[in-house]
Protein backbone atom coordinates (compact mmCIF):
# COMPACT_ATOMS: atom_id res chain seq x y z
CA UNK A 1 0.00 0.00 0.00
CA UNK A 2 1.45 3.31 -1.00
CA UNK A 3 0.97 6.52 0.83
CA UNK A 4 0.49 9.91 -0.74
CA UNK A 5 2.58 12.63 0.77
CA UNK A 6 0.96 16.01 0.58
CA UNK A 7 3.24 18.70 -0.73
CA UNK A 8 3.32 21.89 1.27
CA UNK A 9 1.42 24.71 -0.34
CA UNK A 10 3.59 27.29 -2.06
CA UNK A 11 3.38 30.64 -0.38
CA UNK A 12 3.14 33.65 -2.63
CA UNK A 13 4.44 36.98 -1.53
CA UNK A 14 1.95 39.73 -2.19
CA UNK A 15 3.28 43.11 -3.15
CA UNK A 16 1.97 45.58 -0.63
CA UNK A 17 3.77 48.65 -1.92
CA UNK A 18 1.56 51.53 -2.99
CA UNK A 19 2.09 53.49 -6.17
CA UNK A 20 3.25 56.89 -4.95
CA UNK A 21 4.44 59.91 -6.87
CA UNK A 22 7.90 59.53 -5.37
CA UNK A 23 8.17 55.91 -6.55
CA UNK A 24 7.00 56.91 -10.02
CA UNK A 25 9.60 59.69 -10.07
CA UNK A 26 12.33 57.24 -9.05
CA UNK A 27 11.23 54.92 -11.84
CA UNK A 28 11.41 57.77 -14.36
CA UNK A 29 14.85 58.72 -13.07
CA UNK A 30 16.02 55.14 -13.66
CA UNK A 31 14.71 55.25 -17.23
CA UNK A 32 16.30 58.63 -17.88
CA UNK A 33 19.79 57.80 -16.64
CA UNK A 34 19.99 54.37 -18.27
CA UNK A 35 19.26 55.51 -21.82
CA UNK A 36 22.38 56.30 -23.84
CA UNK A 37 20.44 58.64 -26.12
CA UNK A 38 19.50 60.73 -23.09
CA UNK A 39 23.10 61.02 -21.94
CA UNK A 40 24.26 61.93 -25.45
CA UNK A 41 21.60 64.62 -25.89
CA UNK A 42 22.26 66.18 -22.49
CA UNK A 43 26.01 66.09 -23.14
CA UNK A 44 25.43 67.75 -26.51
CA UNK A 45 23.38 70.47 -24.83
CA UNK A 46 26.16 71.18 -22.32
CA UNK A 47 28.87 71.22 -25.03
CA UNK A 48 26.82 73.52 -27.25
CA UNK A 49 26.08 75.94 -24.42
CA UNK A 50 29.74 76.28 -23.49
CA UNK A 51 31.42 75.72 -26.85
CA UNK A 52 29.35 78.23 -28.80
CA UNK A 53 30.18 80.87 -26.20
CA UNK A 54 33.92 80.25 -26.24
CA UNK A 55 34.36 80.08 -30.02
CA UNK A 56 32.79 83.49 -30.83
CA UNK A 57 34.67 85.03 -27.91
CA UNK A 58 37.95 83.72 -29.30
CA UNK A 59 37.13 84.96 -32.80
CA UNK A 60 36.19 88.45 -31.63
CA UNK A 61 39.15 88.69 -29.26
CA UNK A 62 41.60 87.72 -32.03
CA UNK A 63 40.28 90.30 -34.47
CA UNK A 64 39.43 93.07 -32.00
CA UNK A 65 42.38 95.27 -32.99
CA UNK A 66 41.36 95.20 -36.65
CA UNK A 67 37.62 95.68 -36.17
CA UNK A 68 36.00 98.93 -37.24
CA UNK A 69 34.71 101.39 -34.68
CA UNK A 70 31.14 100.61 -35.73
CA UNK A 71 31.66 96.87 -35.24
CA UNK A 72 33.24 97.43 -31.85
CA UNK A 73 30.40 99.68 -30.75
CA UNK A 74 27.78 97.12 -31.81
CA UNK A 75 29.53 94.20 -30.10
CA UNK A 76 27.53 92.67 -27.22
CA UNK A 77 29.74 90.60 -24.89
CA UNK A 78 26.77 89.17 -22.96
CA UNK A 79 25.06 87.96 -26.13
CA UNK A 80 28.32 86.27 -27.09
CA UNK A 81 28.27 84.34 -23.81
CA UNK A 82 24.71 83.10 -24.39
CA UNK A 83 24.82 82.17 -28.08
CA UNK A 84 25.19 78.54 -27.06
CA UNK A 85 21.85 78.60 -25.26
CA UNK A 86 19.98 79.34 -28.47
CA UNK A 87 21.74 76.43 -30.17
CA UNK A 88 21.50 73.97 -27.26
CA UNK A 89 17.73 74.42 -27.13
CA UNK A 90 17.44 72.16 -30.18
CA UNK A 91 19.10 69.22 -28.41
CA UNK A 92 17.19 69.78 -25.15
CA UNK A 93 13.82 70.26 -26.86
CA UNK A 94 14.19 67.18 -29.06
CA UNK A 95 15.17 65.15 -26.00
CA UNK A 96 12.04 66.40 -24.25
CA UNK A 97 9.94 65.03 -27.11
CA UNK A 98 11.79 61.70 -27.05
CA UNK A 99 11.39 61.26 -23.29
CA UNK A 100 7.76 60.25 -23.79
CA UNK A 101 7.27 59.65 -27.51
CA UNK A 102 10.02 57.02 -27.41
CA UNK A 103 7.95 54.92 -25.00
CA UNK A 104 4.96 55.07 -27.33
CA UNK A 105 7.05 54.00 -30.33
CA UNK A 106 8.52 50.99 -28.50
CA UNK A 107 5.30 50.02 -26.75
CA UNK A 108 6.91 50.39 -23.32
CA UNK A 109 4.20 52.87 -22.39
CA UNK A 110 1.78 49.95 -21.90
CA UNK A 111 3.98 48.48 -19.19
CA UNK A 112 4.36 51.89 -17.61
CA UNK A 113 0.60 52.45 -17.46
CA UNK A 114 0.01 48.92 -16.23
CA UNK A 115 2.21 49.71 -13.25
CA UNK A 116 0.66 53.18 -12.82
CA UNK A 117 -3.00 52.86 -13.86
CA UNK A 118 -3.86 56.48 -12.98
CA UNK A 119 -1.42 57.62 -15.70
CA UNK A 120 -1.09 61.26 -14.66
CA UNK A 121 1.61 60.51 -12.05
CA UNK A 122 3.71 59.23 -14.98
CA UNK A 123 3.45 62.58 -16.75
CA UNK A 124 4.21 64.51 -13.56
CA UNK A 125 7.14 62.20 -12.84
CA UNK A 126 8.63 62.60 -16.30
CA UNK A 127 8.22 66.38 -16.24
CA UNK A 128 9.62 66.74 -12.73
CA UNK A 129 12.65 64.50 -13.24
CA UNK A 130 13.52 65.82 -16.69
CA UNK A 131 13.02 69.44 -15.66
CA UNK A 132 15.22 69.05 -12.60
CA UNK A 133 18.00 67.22 -14.49
CA UNK A 134 17.95 69.85 -17.24
CA UNK A 135 18.17 72.71 -14.77
CA UNK A 136 20.98 71.04 -12.79
CA UNK A 137 23.03 70.70 -15.98
CA UNK A 138 22.01 73.96 -17.66
CA UNK A 139 22.84 76.29 -14.78
CA UNK A 140 26.53 75.31 -14.46
CA UNK A 141 26.75 75.33 -18.26
CA UNK A 142 25.52 78.91 -18.65
CA UNK A 143 27.72 80.06 -15.76
CA UNK A 144 30.76 78.35 -17.28
CA UNK A 145 29.95 79.80 -20.71
CA UNK A 146 29.71 83.31 -19.28
CA UNK A 147 32.90 83.27 -17.22
CA UNK A 148 34.91 81.52 -19.94
CA UNK A 149 33.83 83.98 -22.64
CA UNK A 150 34.42 87.02 -20.46
CA UNK A 151 37.86 85.74 -19.46
CA UNK A 152 38.76 85.52 -23.15
CA UNK A 153 37.45 89.04 -23.84
CA UNK A 154 39.17 90.56 -20.82
CA UNK A 155 41.90 93.03 -21.71
CA UNK A 156 40.20 94.30 -24.86
CA UNK A 157 38.81 97.79 -24.49
CA UNK A 158 36.48 100.24 -26.16
CA UNK A 159 36.81 103.96 -25.41
CA UNK A 160 39.12 103.12 -22.54
CA UNK A 161 36.73 100.63 -20.93
CA UNK A 162 37.26 96.88 -20.78
CA UNK A 163 34.58 95.13 -22.84
CA UNK A 164 34.48 92.11 -20.50
CA UNK A 165 31.52 92.05 -18.15
CA UNK A 166 31.32 91.21 -14.47
CA UNK A 167 28.67 88.89 -13.07
CA UNK A 168 27.60 91.73 -10.78
CA UNK A 169 26.93 94.15 -13.64
CA UNK A 170 23.27 95.17 -14.02
CA UNK A 171 21.17 92.48 -15.65
CA UNK A 172 24.01 90.00 -16.13
CA UNK A 173 23.16 87.54 -13.35
CA UNK A 174 19.51 87.55 -14.40
CA UNK A 175 20.39 86.88 -18.03
CA UNK A 176 22.85 84.07 -17.28
CA UNK A 177 20.60 82.28 -14.78
CA UNK A 178 17.65 83.03 -17.04
CA UNK A 179 19.39 81.17 -19.87
CA UNK A 180 19.33 78.02 -17.73
CA UNK A 181 15.67 78.55 -16.86
CA UNK A 182 14.88 79.06 -20.54
CA UNK A 183 16.56 75.78 -21.50
CA UNK A 184 14.60 73.99 -18.78
CA UNK A 185 11.30 75.34 -20.10
CA UNK A 186 12.32 74.41 -23.66
CA UNK A 187 12.81 70.81 -22.56
CA UNK A 188 9.46 70.70 -20.76
CA UNK A 189 7.73 72.30 -23.74
CA UNK A 190 9.17 69.56 -25.96
CA UNK A 191 8.00 66.94 -23.47
CA UNK A 192 4.48 68.38 -23.59
CA UNK A 193 4.45 68.24 -27.39
CA UNK A 194 5.75 64.68 -27.33
CA UNK A 195 2.94 63.66 -25.00
CA UNK A 196 0.34 65.42 -27.15
CA UNK A 197 1.38 63.85 -30.47
CA UNK A 198 2.68 60.51 -29.06
CA UNK A 199 4.85 60.28 -32.17
CA UNK A 200 8.51 61.24 -32.36
CA UNK A 201 8.47 62.67 -35.89
CA UNK A 202 5.29 64.68 -35.30
CA UNK A 203 6.48 65.97 -31.94
CA UNK A 204 9.88 67.08 -33.24
CA UNK A 205 8.29 68.66 -36.32
CA UNK A 206 5.89 70.65 -34.17
CA UNK A 207 8.69 71.70 -31.83
CA UNK A 208 10.92 72.84 -34.71
CA UNK A 209 8.08 74.69 -36.41
CA UNK A 210 7.05 76.58 -33.28
CA UNK A 211 10.52 77.58 -32.11
CA UNK A 212 12.55 77.83 -35.31
CA UNK A 213 10.29 78.17 -38.37
CA UNK A 214 7.40 80.43 -37.41
CA UNK A 215 9.43 83.31 -35.84
CA UNK A 216 11.42 84.11 -39.02
CA UNK A 217 8.27 83.79 -41.15
CA UNK A 218 6.69 86.62 -39.18
CA UNK A 219 8.91 88.96 -41.17
CA UNK A 220 6.60 88.62 -44.18
CA UNK A 221 3.79 90.29 -42.25
CA UNK A 222 3.32 94.06 -42.16
CA UNK A 223 5.71 95.62 -39.65
CA UNK A 224 2.90 96.66 -37.31
CA UNK A 225 1.56 93.09 -37.17
CA UNK A 226 5.01 91.60 -36.75
CA UNK A 227 5.87 93.98 -33.92
CA UNK A 228 2.60 93.19 -32.15
CA UNK A 229 2.72 89.38 -32.50
CA UNK A 230 6.39 88.37 -32.51
CA UNK A 231 7.16 89.26 -28.87
CA UNK A 232 4.51 86.76 -27.74
CA UNK A 233 5.79 83.79 -29.73
CA UNK A 234 7.20 81.11 -27.39
CA UNK A 235 10.88 81.39 -28.31
CA UNK A 236 10.87 85.18 -28.56
CA UNK A 237 9.06 85.55 -25.25
CA UNK A 238 11.27 83.08 -23.42
CA UNK A 239 14.57 84.41 -24.75
CA UNK A 240 13.67 87.90 -23.49
CA UNK A 241 15.06 86.79 -20.11
CA UNK A 242 18.56 86.87 -21.66
CA UNK A 243 18.32 90.42 -23.01
CA UNK A 244 19.79 93.53 -21.42
CA UNK A 245 18.67 97.09 -21.84
CA UNK A 246 15.26 97.85 -23.33
CA UNK A 247 15.16 96.55 -26.93
CA UNK A 248 12.19 97.67 -28.99
CA UNK A 249 9.27 95.31 -29.62
CA UNK A 250 10.24 92.78 -26.95
CA UNK A 251 8.66 91.82 -23.65
CA UNK A 252 10.27 92.61 -20.32
CA UNK A 253 12.64 89.80 -19.27
CA UNK A 254 10.58 88.16 -16.52
CA UNK A 255 7.32 88.85 -18.33
CA UNK A 256 8.64 87.07 -21.41
CA UNK A 257 9.81 84.07 -19.42
CA UNK A 258 6.42 83.99 -17.72
CA UNK A 259 4.66 83.91 -21.10
CA UNK A 260 6.85 81.01 -22.22
CA UNK A 261 6.18 79.22 -18.93
CA UNK A 262 2.46 79.64 -19.64
CA UNK A 263 2.88 78.07 -23.10
CA UNK A 264 4.71 75.16 -21.46
CA UNK A 265 2.02 74.73 -18.81
CA UNK A 266 -0.69 74.72 -21.48
CA UNK A 267 1.16 72.07 -23.51
CA UNK A 268 1.53 69.81 -20.47
CA UNK A 269 -2.09 70.44 -19.45
CA UNK A 270 -3.36 69.41 -22.90
CA UNK A 271 -1.15 66.32 -22.69
CA UNK A 272 -2.64 65.48 -19.28
CA UNK A 273 -6.22 65.80 -20.59
CA UNK A 274 -5.46 63.60 -23.58
CA UNK A 275 -3.70 61.08 -21.35
CA UNK A 276 -6.85 60.60 -19.33
CA UNK A 277 -9.18 60.40 -22.33
CA UNK A 278 -7.17 58.37 -24.83
CA UNK A 279 -6.46 54.68 -24.90
CA UNK A 280 -2.77 53.76 -24.81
Amino acid sequence: MSTVTALPALRTRSHSGRVTQMRVALSEWTKLRTLRSTRYALFAGVVMTIGFAIIPALVNASRWSTMSVIDKASFRPLETSLIGVTIAQLAIGVLGVLIISGEYSTGMIRSTFSAVPKRLPVLWGKAGVFGLVTLVLALPSTLTAFFAAQAILKGHSLNGHDIALSFSDPGVARAVVGGALYLTLVGLFGLGLGAIFRNTAAGISAFAAILFVIPPLMGVLPASWNNAISPYLPSNAGSAIMQTGNPAHTLAPWTGLGVFAAYTAVAIAIAAIQLRRRDV
